[in-house]
């Protein structure tokens, strides 16, 4: 494999029709080291770091400690971190049914205990454009979206009707208008703001699943792929084997977060 100076995985591109497109170089520029067992990157490439203490910490895109939550006493360890928008962060602890929200700094704002709302199974939420939160429930089988007092503002119908089928979505995203859910054996749902269904993207098994911007990320087995929303293009891409065995991924329009044993390999993509 050819090295580059400074480069340290060297990568072709691929795209759906096998055809080989442009070389892609990874180009590692910084690590974060630390006790982590989970994290997640908003767009501004902050990245927040869960330790296995349930200890949250904040890295500004340089890598330097801007924050932390150390409350970590209460609801035990954090189910999700969705970071969607920088200036409001949602910790959602399944086993308890709360939603705790954050600011910019870590500092607590509020809390939602689902079950006071009769909401009582929640595997999947996210933040919607409006700073509203979006949820699915799956004993209802519904997408609904709720204010940070908890309040239903809106709901769809039941997905069994909708669809055939219930979903079981792992992911929820808002993303330039439309509502992503992912069901990793079923595909990505799109919905829009009123809840009628867009479309159905036959995406499924990808790890790390990620909606930022115009593209679709995720990954699986040895390949990072890419997908357009607007083109229906998927970009395909080998990793060799220090970068696919890291314990999981995430993903920026220009970057690639590799969590290690040992901390976070960051990695700019060309």
């Amino acid at each position: 494999m050819k090295k580059l100076s400074n480069i340290f995985v060297f990568l072709l591109g691929f795209s759906a029709s096998g055809k080989a497109q442009t070389d892609t170089a990874f180009k590692l520029i910084n690590v974060i080291h630390g006790d982590i067992v989970d994290f997640t990157v908003d767009n501004l490439d902050n990245v927040y770091v869960l330790s296995s203490r349930n200890r949250i910490c904040k890295f500004d895109a340089n890598g330097d400690s801007v924050a932390s939550y150390n409350d970590v006493k209460k609801f035990g360890q954090a189910t999700l971190i969705d970071v969607s928008n920088p200036l409001k962060v949602l910790l959602y602890y399944k086993d308890f049914a709360t939603i705790v929200m954050l600011d910019r700094y870590l500092n607590i704002r509020n809390s939602i205990d689902l079950r006071k709302q009769n909401i009582l199974q929640v595997k999947a939420i996210g933040q919607s454009y409006d700073n509203k939160i979006w949820l699915y429930d799956e004993l209802e089988n519904k997408l609904k979206k709720i204010d940070e007092d908890g309040k239903l503002l809106q709901e769809t119908p039941d997905f069994r009707l909708l669809l055939g089928q219930a979903p079981s979505p792992i992911k929820i995203f808002d993303e330039n208008k439309y509502v992503y859910l992912y069901d990793s054996l079923q595909g990505v749902y799109v919905f829009d703001y009123y809840g009628s269904l867009k479309n159905n993207i036959v995406i499924s098994h990808w790890q790390n699943f990620k909606v930022t911007g115009k593209y679709i990320f995720g990954a699986k087995a040895d390949s990072i792929y890419r997908y357009e929303i607007s083109s229906f293009r998927l970009d395909e891409w080998k990793m060799p084997e220090q970068i696919y065995r890291s314990r999981s991924f995430n993903f920026t329009t220009s970057r690639l977060y590799a969590l290690k044993k040992d901390g976070i390999e960051i990695y700019t993509l060309h």
